[in-house]
């Protein structure tokens, strides 16, 4: 029997990365969507004519029994209340990036999930990219040897700022590029590596001129228990781009430049149905070597749909979340452990604050 998924938003992020996904997945279906915007509404009806279209959340807490799983990718600040809901309603959630704006909301999110046995699932789909799949297969099977630096960047050149909830400096928007575009880097670092032991950073804002009150550039440095350290760049005002990883082993290193190429496609109309699927083209692939003996490297298939076939195995009963709701937590930790270094000058712990 298909999992009845109820979507909450469809701005960018319901649009263009959940209902394709979903619907893309054998054993599920996208059962209904929730917005109040009219044209949205409308492009709602068009590429999803089996969907039911309200206007309100309220409505879904009012339809017990009939939806199987809720997804929510409304504005940061309401990822928390809308999953509250959820959860109280008897249904377990995909709750977009961040999943809260703090740590401790993410905490007691975490609590009532424990409380009702139900899960609260992070949408990290870029565990899922193949250049990412493509450095933990190398590191996994120790061809670079003992890792010593995670290089990792999401760069872009947006001089300009677009005003919205993201360009926000109030707390409860979580705005700025550090839980935008940070929560993915740093998501990624704690797959590969785990908890770090410390951090430092130093946190910008470089387009102040043009209006922005938000960190539009920073950069986060994790000492991961291992020794390995992870140093992640994200910015709005970066003229040239830097490889999107670069990992340094005892052994070799691996350098890939560009951005995964499954968001582009999603964004073009295309979904995981389609042929070529996630295929990185040989132009793309990273190069793994030394100085003097590099070549090219295939690029691991991507495979975003993956995060919610193994969302559907979960809801069965089948199998556990495919992102941790503690990998969440800690990510936010991490966050505000940057937070604090940035404005103190001084490398921090990211321990929990109480």
């Amino acid at each position: 029997m298909d999992v009845r998924v109820a979507l909450i938003g469809f701005g960018t992020g319901g649009s263009v990365f959940h209902a394709p996904l979903i619907s893309s997945v054998p054993g599920m279906r996208l059962a209904a969507v929730v917005t109040a915007n009219p044209e949205r509404q409308a492009a709602v009806r068009e590429r999803y004519p089996d969907a039911k279209v309200l206007d309100s959340a309220d409505r879904l807490w009012e339809a017990t029994g009939v939806y199987d799983l809720v997804v929510v990718t409304a504005p940061n600040r309401q990822h928390v209340p809308l999953a509250r809901e959820a959860l109280s309603c008897g249904m377990p959630v995909v709750v977009d990036k961040p999943v809260a704006t703090s740590a401790d909301e993410a905490r007691s999110l975490a609590a009532l999930s424990a409380v009702r046995g139900l899960p609260v699932i992070p949408f990290h789909n870029r565990r899922w990219d193949g250049d990412l799949r493509t450095a933990a297969k190398l590191i996994r099977e120790g061809t670079l040897g003992d890792v010593q630096r995670f290089e990792s960047r999401f760069e872009r050149w947006r001089p300009q700022v677009k005003q919205g909830w993201k360009e926000s400096d109030d707390p409860r928007d979580a705005g700025g590029i550090l839980y935008d575009l940070g929560s993915h880097l740093i998501d990624q670092a704690i797959h590969l590596f785990g908890r770090p032991r410390q951090v430092y950073a130093e946190i910008d804002v470089r387009r102040a001129g043009a209006g922005a009150v938000a960190p539009d550039d920073a950069f986060v440095a994790l000492t991961h228990a291992g020794g390995v350290r992870s140093h992640l760049w994200m910015s709005a005002t970066a003229a040239q781009l830097g490889p999107r990883f670069r990992v340094l082993g005892g052994r070799a290193a691996y350098t890939v430049h560009g951005l995964d190429g499954q968001e582009d496609a999603l964004r073009e109309g295309l979904t995981p149905r389609d042929k070529g699927w996630g295929v990185a083209p040989a132009e793309a692939y990273g190069l793994i070597g030394t100085p003097g003996d590099e070549r090219a490297q295939p690029t691991e298939r991507g495979a975003y749909q993956e995060f919610y076939a193994e969302v559907g195995r979960t809801v069965r009963g089948e199998a556990p979340p495919p992102v941790a709701l503690a990998d969440a937590v800690l990510g936010l930790e991490i966050i505000e452990a940057a937070l604090r270094s940035a404005r103190d000058g001084e490398v921090v712990e990211p321990a929990p604050v109480q």
